[in-house]
């Protein structure tokens, strides 16, 4: 075909690239959608415990995943320095996921028992107090908020619905086990629960 026919009629080129489109976007996500490496939990993920499902609420609500990704690349000045590269496996109880690119602070794939709850207290009330140069905001008032303990249930029903095997037993227990807990607790709770399962792994060299 003449490519002056279709570079001069909009609605033909139009078609063309939605069909480009299509097409290119199948050939992608149809394998990866159907790979088990992709749909299946890496070893040792398993869904969120209930205040740690909160935290990462508050973890999106605050804007985190602005400046810091949960995504290592393969490149070695990155999994020498964070752990090994991600893998789509450990996000798939994520909804949404948060790998993100932006990097202001440092990646918190692999952040989870890097650092005691205290240090991650300190840092949250005042980053420079630990880190001089940060430029991290101060998020104080998660120490005063409370967490609302009868919307867990409904979060983690929700989930379930989308494929995170949350059990009845602990979506029932879920608001008991967040009662009174602050959403400083939470936020610590999600931030000491990321990347451990790969973080337990020998071979991770990782450095803080």
């Amino acid at each position: 075909m003449n490519h002056d026919i279709v570079e001069r009629n909009v609605g033909l080129l139009a078609v063309f690239i939605a069909l480009v489109i299509s097409v290119g976007g199948f050939v992608e996500i149809v394998p990866l959608a159907m790979s088990a490496a992709a749909t299946a939990p890496a070893k040792g993920v398993k869904p969120y415990p209930a205040l740690a499902l909160e935290g990462r609420d508050i973890y999106i609500r605050e804007g985190c995943y602005g400046c810091h990704s949960q995504m290592i690349r393969t490149l070695s000045f990155e999994t020498e320095r964070y752990g090994k590269q991600s893998e789509a496996g450990e996000s798939v109880y994520d909804h949404p996921f948060l790998w993100g690119s932006k990097r202001t602070g440092p990646d918190l794939a692999r952040v989870g028992g890097r650092y005691s709850d205290e240090w991650h207290r300190t840092h949250l009330n005042n980053p420079r107090d630990l880190v001089p140069e940060s430029n991290m905001p101060a998020y104080t008032w998660l120490n005063d908020a409370k967490i609302d303990a009868s919307l867990t249930p409904a979060k983690m029903r929700a989930l379930r619905k989308v494929g995170v095997p949350y059990s009845d037993a602990e979506i029932a227990g879920a608001s008991a086990v967040v009662q009174g807990h602050t959403e400083m607790d939470a936020l610590v709770a999600y931030l000491q629960g990321l990347g451990v399962a790969r973080n337990d792994d020998p071979a991770d060299g990782a450095r803080p």
